[in-house]
């Protein structure tokens, strides 16, 4: 029989074997402990995994109506595209990644409709419909059509469309116009100016015919009525636009004089105020002049001239029967114009007449003058100076104002640079003083821990770091004192065995009666056989705690010897 030395260096087992024979010499308690330790390990490292790798959903689509959500649901599922919804089911969420590609895909497909329908409402028309149903199609069609128009606004949510349009007669005298109403659904927080509400009437007013933009009203979420109808007695006051020219106007006399004052006193030494009377009065005139009678360069129109002559014979012969009888015919040729002395050679004497009529041009000038809006009435110009900065040899700094020469050239230069006019009413006032320091107040600093990128960057940290102490705590609290029971060889239990003895008898040997601190002398007869003795205490406790190790053992010695 061998003895406890060629027990003890036996060749030890495969590490695969041991693991297994290690597991087995476990107790039912143990081995379901490590079991569910195990599990516990490996059921916290996936969780971690896949909150960590968890994609950040964002928002793909917000309030919307439940059939295009329910396409998008469908589109999304097809497309095998992860989403979600919102807490309160009013968005549909997908990963951040994906957001615009999907956007862009749904768009192709021509989603979301938005509960409207277009032009498309006339692709599919059934055969043997009548002309009242084209025509409620058509204006259901124009009506979607300018909805979505209308919700391209950045401030709409979204928009309805509303049309009235009468249908048509031969008769003028009952013809009526068509009318629309927009109602419009605006984001929180937002507002259309009276510029988006003017473009939203004349679109809708010139998308349809006939319809004229006083007919067009829009109303607004809270039942607010958007298009006000002109107040003849307001038209007298200025309205925006007015009062942006004024300003602007004033702002470009400003900057005249900053540009001319810069190169001189330099940045910050100077200030410059520019007050507008500007004319907006509307001013139309129409003169007709006529120049005096008569004039030299008159021109003539038309003339007429008539002139006429005769004779009158008079009373000629005797009174009685023969006077009564027709003339006798002449003699003689009657000369015309009368000769001179012919009435005392028998000749009648010539009357005549001359009449002329002169008609001229008449001499009219008309002018319409109408006056521009927004001329300059008068300007008021005020500009201050700082004084003058000088540094003395020994670092004393002192301020001297402006000379009288000095302040003539700058209103000079100032002059010109607005187009001072005095027969206008024009003032300008320029002054040099010292101007008061302000303390510079500098915006306090966003902490560390407040930055927005600070506080993505210290999250991503954290995950990691969460993860790796995950992993940590698994490798080195549960997987490796799981390893090392199972994977602890007879060698290794026999070393720790003693080496527990030896601790126990150093203990007492410094604790016992020889003393504190007292050395024993052995002969080397007396160590082999202490040797030996803790060798076979070594056995026995083996045997003790591991019976199956040491069976198998006494196997294997056994099947050599056969063999043998």
């Amino acid at each position: 029989m061998a003895t406890a030395d060629e027990a003890l260096a036996a060749p030890p087992a495969s590490p695969l074997q041991q693991m297994a024979q290690n597991f087995s010499n476990l107790s039912q308690r143990q081995k379901l402990a490590g079991a569910g330790a195990l599990a516990f390990a490996i059921a916290l490292l996936v969780g971690v995994w896949l909150w960590s790798s968890k994609p950040d959903y964002q928002v793909l689509f917000s309030n919307l109506e439940e059939r295009d959500g329910g396409a998008i649901v469908t589109a999304l599922q097809q497309q095998n595209v992860p989403y979600t919804f919102s807490e309160g089911g009013g968005a549909i969420l997908v990963p951040g990644n994906m957001v615009h590609d999907v956007r862009l895909r749904l768009a192709a497909q021509g989603l979301p409709r938005g509960g409207l329908v277009g032009f498309e409402l006339m692709e599919n028309q059934k055969l043997g419909l009548s002309q009242f149903n084209e025509q409620v199609n058509f204006q259901r069609a124009l009506e979607g059509e300018l909805s979505r128009t209308v919700q391209a606004i950045a401030s709409v949510s979204s928009a309805r469309v509303h049309l009235a349009i009468p249908k048509q007669t031969a008769f003028l005298r009952d013809e009526q116009k068509p009318t629309a109403s927009v109602f419009v659904n605006l984001y929180p927080g937002r507002a259309l100016d009276p510029a988006q509400v003017a473009g939203v009437v004349h679109l809708v007013a010139s998308s349809v015919p006939q319809l004229s933009p006083e007919m067009v009203s829009i109303v607004d979420q809270s039942g607010k009525l958007l298009t006000q109808k002109a107040d003849p007695l307001r038209m007298a006051g200025l309205d925006p636009t007015q009062l942006k020219y004024v300003d602007e106007l004033e702002k470009g006399y400003a900057d005249r004089i900053r540009t001319i004052l810069l190169p001189l006193v330099g940045e910050g030494n100077f200030r410059a105020q520019v007050t507008a009377d500007v004319d907006f009065d509307q001013t139309e005139q129409t003169a007709e002049t006529y120049k005096p009678n008569p004039s030299p360069d008159q021109a003539i129109r038309s003339q007429q001239t008539a002139e006429t002559q005769s004779r009158d014979a008079g009373a000629q012969g005797v009174p009685g029967a023969l006077t009564n009888q027709p003339p006798v015919p002449a003699t003689a040729p009657i000369t015309n114009p009368a000769v001179p002395g012919a009435a005392a050679n028998g000749q009648l004497p010539q009357n005549s007449s001359r009449n002329a009529t002169i008609n001229y041009e008449l001499d009219k000038t008309v002018a319409h003058v109408r006056r521009a809006l927004g001329q300059v009435k008068r300007l008021s110009v005020a500009v201050v100076v700082n004084h003058r900065t000088t540094t003395q040899p020994n670092g004393r700094t002192d301020t001297t104002p402006l000379s009288d020469q000095e302040i003539e050239r700058i209103t000079n230069l100032v002059k010109e640079a607005v187009g001072y006019n005095q027969a206008r009413g024009d003032t300008l006032n320029v002054a040099s003083s010292a101007f008061a320091e302000v303390a510079k107040t500098e915006e306090p600093a966003l902490p560390i821990w407040k930055d927005p990128e600070n506080i993505a960057l210290a999250k991503e940290g954290v995950k990691y770091l969460l993860l790796l102490a995950v992993v940590g705590f698994v490798a080195l609290g549960v997987i490796r004192p799981l390893m090392k029971t199972v994977t602890k060889s007879p060698e290794d239990e026999a070393a720790e065995a003693a080496a527990a003895e030896e601790g126990e008898a150093g203990y007492e040997g410094e604790g016992g009666e020889g003393g504190e601190g007292a050395e024993v002398t052995l002969t080397p007869e007396a160590a082999a056989a202490q040797k030996l003795e803790e060798k076979l205490a070594r056995a026995r406790q083996l045997a003790r705690d591991d019976p199956k190790v040491i069976a198998n053992l006494i196997k294997e010695w056994m099947g050599s010897n056969e063999q043998r």
